[in-house]
């Protein structure tokens, strides 16, 4: 029985790499698409990842430009490694239980998502939107690009569930704005943690 954490790790990344042989996954995309695999235990990332060719050098950049990024759960806050964005002078923030923003969630009945987004794009420093968890809030970005408010460096959208998480993916591809998504249902927070995270990686190993 292997009890050392690296040693699990190393060996998890050994199974995961034998098992994904069959696919041709491009260099750049490998260690994402083993991070959320490593996250989930689920194979079926390595064919519904999908990446805009523009995507990964779109968020280096930003994080090494020092950006903020937008994320609409608290989980995704909890699991990023905020020490390595400290170092580019990049934070996550989020405003899904910001006061302002329940009250007015409550008097209009829109979601927090939507309304959190509206006020997270005022800050023009906010270059990479992270959704793991809303469908509603990448129908939002799309609406918010199209109307030329924002022009993202990067939006991971990779909700989850039944009802509209397919389709505002769908949505956000049709955007001019480089994405990676995970086409169909299934995401949620820890995947979208997981591409985070293995982006910081990469930029903390290049260094």
């Amino acid at each position: 029985m292997i009890i050392n954490p690296k040693e699990i790790e190393k060996k998890s990344f050994e199974i995961i790499t034998k098992e994904l042989g069959h696919l041709n996954i491009p260099k750049e995309y490998d260690p994402i698409i083993k991070r959320v695999i490593h996250t989930t235990a689920d194979f079926d990332y390595g064919r519904i990842l999908e990446f805009h060719k523009d995507s990964i050098k779109n968020c280096v950049d930003a994080i090494k430009d020092g950006c903020k990024i937008y994320c609409d759960t608290k989980m995704i806050i909890a699991g990023v490694n905020k020490n390595e964005l400290q170092k580019f002078g990049s934070e996550i923030y989020s405003f899904i239980d910001d006061p302002e923003v329940v009250s007015q969630s409550k008097e209009t009945r829109i979601t927090r998502s939507i309304i959190g987004i509206e006020k997270a794009c005022k800050d023009k420093n906010t270059k990479i939107f992270v959704i793991g968890n809303a469908p509603t809030a990448l129908f939002k970005l799309k609406e918010l690009i199209l109307q030329k408010v924002i022009n993202p460096k990067l939006i991971i959208g990779v909700p989850v569930g039944f009802v509209g998480a397919s389709e505002s993916k769908e949505e956000i591809k049709e955007t001019s704005v480089p994405y990676i998504v995970t086409n169909g249902r299934k995401g949620g927070s820890t995947v979208a943690v997981a591409i985070l995270n293995a982006i910081i990686y990469g930029i903390k190993n290049d260094t």
